[in-house]
């Protein structure tokens, strides 16, 4: 396996938490750039003719990356070409969530303020289906291009078929579906209501969102639907803490004292509990001791198993 031949500008051993918004994570055993759809396909096809791990970096947030670091191929993306037609915004899955927030004001459309501050690429966001003050990305996603590593293929797939659900998709599910492009339906606007709302948005996360290296939310929300009548009757507090039909994670947290508690050189955060963040020097040994201590406190209190939004590698 000449994996240097074969893919030229592949590395090897390369630090990963400089390129995570955690500033955490070991060694890579290879890592690649991918400036172009062309090049991410080309990595996906050398990762299936050696069987070899592979993960597909976007921005860096939102993962927590071990210290003994990944085995395979990395492949951060930096493929970030886009076009825009009308109200359409077709977009590469490296391109980077501001960018096109930013391109969707100087075009007087709405629909993707909410996404102003999220520090991730248009894929990852596909993907993870982001969303913020009440709107996500199955909002205005018309079709998904991406890559089926099952057959080697390239494929598309409209909005209904994509199985959107609270920060969920087909393709958390389906490890084989890459997705290379998004094509995204927005809405004409007025440049006024549409700039106001984008400095709401980043007003409220620079006054709640702390300024340490984080992964962003670390626990998804609880639909209150799920909880009862009879937990609300046990815990009437709970009440005025819904939001969107749901309990914030930072809520349960918070309830458990558990604000700044620190764990090396890793911190539960006052600003915001459900962020962890990086003090200097953290380790993701510390990151996982805080997540566990969380989990468990929230559950023996409320009784609810607390899910992780962060995915977890080389653990």
């Amino acid at each position: 396996m000449d994996i240097k031949k074969e893919l030229p500008g592949v590395k090897e051993n390369i630090l990963l938490k400089k390129y995570t918004t955690f500033q955490i994570g070991g060694r890579a055993s290879y890592f690649l750039i991918a400036r172009k759809k062309e090049e991410l396909i080309k990595a996906l096809k050398i990762t299936k003719k050696y069987n070899l791990p592979f993960f597909i970096l976007g921005n860096g947030s939102n993962v927590l990356i071990s210290d003994k670091g990944l085995k395979g191929l990395v492949i951060k993306l930096e493929n970030k070409n886009y076009k825009i037609r009308n109200s359409e915004i077709i977009a590469d899955s490296g391109t980077p969530l501001f960018l096109l927030v930013r391109e969707a004001v100087k075009r007087n459309l709405t629909g993707l303020e909410w996404a102003a501050g999220i520090p991730g690429t248009v894929g990852g966001a596909t993907r993870g289906n982001a969303g913020a003050f009440g709107q996500s990305m199955k909002d205005i996603i018309k079709e998904v291009e991406f890559f089926d590593l099952s057959n080697l293929k390239i494929k598309k797939i409209k909005n209904l078929k994509c199985n959107f659900s609270y920060r969920d998709s087909i393709f958390k599910r389906k490890r084989n579906f890459i997705i290379l492009s998004v094509c995204l339906k927005l809405m004409e606007g007025k440049k006024k209501i549409i700039k106001e709302k984008i400095r709401e948005f980043l007003n409220h996360r620079k006054e709640r969102h702390p300024k340490q290296p984080s992964a962003g939310s670390i626990f998804k929300g609880v639909r209150a639907k799920d909880l009862g009548e009879k937990f609300f009757r046990k815990f009437p507090e709970a009440k005025n803490a819904v939001k969107e039909k749901g309990i914030p994670a930072a809520f349960l947290i918070n309830q458990c004292k558990l604000s700044g508690k620190k764990i090396g050189r890793a911190q539960i955060s006052r600003k915001h509990p459900n962020f962890i963040v990086n003090l200097g020097g953290a380790r993701a040994k510390d990151v996982i001791k805080l997540i566990h201590l969380i989990k468990k406190k929230v559950k023996n209190r409320f009784g609810i198993t607390l899910e992780e939004e962060i995915q977890h590698l080389g653990f």
